[in-house]
């Protein structure tokens, strides 16, 4: 239903790419964010369907014959998180996650960016300025929707100083940064 009946489309690196549907329209989401990894696409995606409350699978696709990866692997899986429609992609060992580009995750409360950075960082990497890396590879930023709140404030020298504060944080906490606000 959500694959349209188009024949698929063949890359360089010989894997099979298909056309998605937006499940809300007929129409084509505008941009979706297309995550490739070696071998772990499901794990993945079952990883991250279970954290975000809001979340989904679509779609499961498998390799055929003469495809790159053994018939009966998952090729690609369909997904939704927090109302963005996401795609995994098994392509192969050649394929690797930089911090060029992260999922950015804004988070409204303190609990919620407490759950979010300790189940997306398990088996991880924990980084500076609520930046992670998960088990996978994929880059994340949990950040409180208050952090951006408090930049933003017309009196520069607080917006420092919760800068500042940000800066010596693995791990975003509000209070701290609520605390060097009203400093």
């Amino acid at each position: 239903m959500f694959v349209t009946s188009l024949p698929p489309l063949f890359c360089p690196f010989r894997v099979y790419l298909y056309l998605i549907n937006h499940p809300k329209s007929n129409a084509m989401q505008k941009i979706t964010t297309f995550l490739t990894f070696n071998d772990q696409a499901e794990e993945a995606v079952n990883l991250y369907t279970s954290v975000f409350k809001n979340s989904q699978i679509i779609k499961t696709t498998h390799y055929g014959e003469g495809t790159p990866m053994p018939k009966g692997t998952v090729m690609s899986v369909i997904f939704r998180l927090e109302d963005q429609q996401l795609m995994a992609l098994n392509g192969g060992p050649h394929f690797r996650f930089s911090d060029g580009i992260s999922l950015f995750v804004n988070c409204e409360t303190q609990q919620e960016v407490d759950e979010l950075w300790e189940k997306l960082s398990e088996g991880g990497e924990k980084g500076p300025c609520g930046w992670l890396k998960d088990r996978f590879g994929v880059s994340w930023q949990i950040i409180p929707t208050a952090l951006n709140r408090l930049l933003q404030d017309k009196d520069p020298e607080k917006a420092r100083r919760v800068m500042e504060a940000m800066m010596q944080m693995s791990k975003i906490e509000v209070k701290e940064l609520e605390e060097a606000y009203a400093m």
